[in-house]
């Protein structure tokens, strides 16, 4: 099986060449990428990072305050969308194409499936969001396939919960969120009976850190009543699911990154999944997760392909970036898991966290070279990098709502700095080093089946006392298949280190490891470079590695 390698990106910001963006400026002022902005030599170059999988966020049509009347599309009160462009993540129409991506809106579906055609030419596979525990406030559906019922259209809004609504409902109640309920409109946002919020808050007045411009999908528990589970008969909104994701299915999607998966019983996701594989038994869905209590309930109930390692792996390695954890921590991290390492999907920055160059981050793009080699290269699961931190995009603009927090907005029509000059072959002689230093990274996960089938062996407790490996800072292990074995070997002080590592016995024993102290032909992935050295437990295997940096190192048995 290959290492799977996720692009993720913006299509509204990767095209956008803009370079007179105003903040809270509108589309007419700001632009917005497009669609065909993903051209085949575009995914060539992609595809040639390493990438095998491109994750397209916000492709779905979404709340926005840009108004789209003149083609049919419902406008959005202003007060419940953030930012002027809204966010991908409050869903207007399951069924439909964003209409912000497309060069003419009419054709918007087409240009989504040329883009899909030109992605599987590219050899790239199609990974699109699906956001199931929540909608956005004015859901309407105009684009949904003949027979099929709107969300809510027959929900009976006078009982506060049945298992056969689409959504939760405050009886007596008049949405009173605590915003701007008029945004600059003559008249204010009104709902009633008012609908749940969609981050579980069963209040009228969510205020402005709620998810107020969403509302919450019933999917058959009770929250009110002791999340009493009514899945008899089979809930209504748990059919229209397994619709909606057929229907992408069946327009080429490969994947699905299931946005806040653990917010959503996981007797639904055991029912959908295994559902939709029999027709199309290829397709992965995977997890946003942040409880590890959960995890094995999400793969093994769940019937998930892969899941985030938010709190695990990347919470530890940002602390190592930070000087604020130590690299002998990591090997908790891959203990905690025991055995569904290979579940786990890595990444060291997405839309939600903050770009490692960003001064509310590690202030160096540099600073994420070695944890990216430990991310991509300690277990089988899926690595995944944001469109831009391959180039050390550092996200330091306030664009709008989002305002200027370390992260690239998904709020604000904007535009991604690094991606321009790239884009314009003017990157940065910075910016180019270290693209190709992840496409070498990137190249090395996708063609080693040390990497992507292989065992691991951590060097970690081995060197606790030795004074020339500093466990706080360096971090060392194998991976091996077969006759092939990697040495990878991590360095994240500021400052070039030549190292001694302790090598037991026992992994002599475990990687199968012939122990006879005779030079042994390396080669380091990364760089080619090519030495010969003797491995034995008897003596430490020394080695230089350059500040914030790795090596790979591989010989053959």
């Amino acid at each position: 099986m290959d290492k799977i390698i996720i692009y993720q990106v913006l299509p509204r910001l990767f095209g956008n060449m803009n370079k007179k963006l105003v903040e809270n400026g509108d589309l007419s002022q700001n632009g917005c990428g497009k669609l065909c902005d993903f051209t085949e030599e575009r995914l060539q170059e992609i595809k040639a990072l390493g990438a095998t999988h491109i994750w397209y966020t916000g492709v779905i049509e979404h709340a926005t305050q840009t108004n789209y009347e003149k083609f049919g599309i419902r406008r959005d009160h202003p007060a419940v969308v953030k930012g002027k462009a809204g966010s991908p993540y409050a869903i207007k129409d399951y069924y439909d194409i964003d209409p912000d991506l497309a060069v003419d809106v009419k054709k918007r579906t087409k240009e989504f499936d040329e883009l899909v055609k030109r992605t599987h030419k590219a050899g790239l596979k199609v990974i699109l969001d699906f956001v199931p525990n929540h909608v956005a406030r004015q859901y309407y559906s105009d684009h949904k396939p003949k027979g099929v019922k709107d969300l809510g259209e027959e929900d009976v809004k006078e009982v506060a919960f049945s298992n056969q609504n689409n959504f939760y409902y405050l009886v007596g109640q008049s949405f009173e969120g605590h915003i701007d309920r008029y945004a600059g409109e003559k008249e204010p946002y009104t709902e009633t009976p008012c609908k749940v919020t969609g981050n579980d808050f069963f209040a009228n007045n969510p205020g402005i850190y709620e998810w107020y411009e969403t509302v919450k999908l019933n999917y058959g528990v009770d929250y009110r009543n002791g999340h009493y589970q009514d899945f008899l008969p089979t809930p209504n909104t748990w059919t229209k699911m397994f619709d909606i994701l057929s229907y992408w299915c069946e327009a080429g999607v490969d994947a699905f990154r299931c946005d806040m998966a653990e917010m959503v019983p996981v007797e639904f996701w055991s029912w959908v999944i295994p559902s939709i594989k029999e027709k199309y038994p290829k397709v992965l869905f995977i997890a946003e997760t942040y409880d590890p209590s959960q995890y094995r309930k999400y793969i093994f109930d769940g019937k998930f392909d892969y899941l985030y390692d938010k709190v695990g792996l990347y919470d530890t390695l940002r602390g190592i970036m930070r000087n604020e954890n130590s690299c002998h921590s990591i090997t908790a991290c891959w203990q905690s898991l025991h055995g569904i390492e290979s579940h786990m999907l890595n990444f060291l920055e997405n839309h939600d966290e903050q770009r490692i160059a960003s001064d509310f981050f590690a202030s160096d793009a540099a600073k994420g070279k070695p944890a990216m080699v430990i991310s991509a290269c300690i277990n089988q699961g899926p690595i995944m990098l944001y469109f831009g931190q391959e180039l050390g995009e550092k996200a330091m603009e306030k664009s709008g709502f989002s305002g200027m927090d370390g992260r690239t907005t998904i709020f604000d029509y904007w535009a991604v700095p690094t991606i321009q000059r790239w884009l314009s072959n003017k990157s940065t002689k910075e910016e180019e080093k270290l693209r190709n230093y992840y496409a070498s990274l990137l190249n090395v996960c996708k063609n080693e089946k040390a990497i992507a089938e292989g065992s691991f062996f951590d060097l970690t407790y081995a060197n606790f006392n030795n004074p020339d490996y500093n466990t706080n800072k360096q971090y060392a292990f194998f991976r091996k298949h077969e006759k092939e074995v990697l040495l990878i070997v991590v360095n994240f002080e500021n400052n070039d280190v030549k190292l001694k590592i302790n090598i037991p016995q026992h992994a002599f024993d475990v990687m199968q490891i012939p122990d006879e102290g005779q030079e042994i032909q390396f080669t380091d992935l990364l760089t080619g470079k090519q030495f010969k050295r003797k491995m034995s437990c008897n003596a430490p295997f020394s080695i230089d590695i350059k500040q914030n940096d790795g090596v790979i190192l591989k010989f053959n048995l």
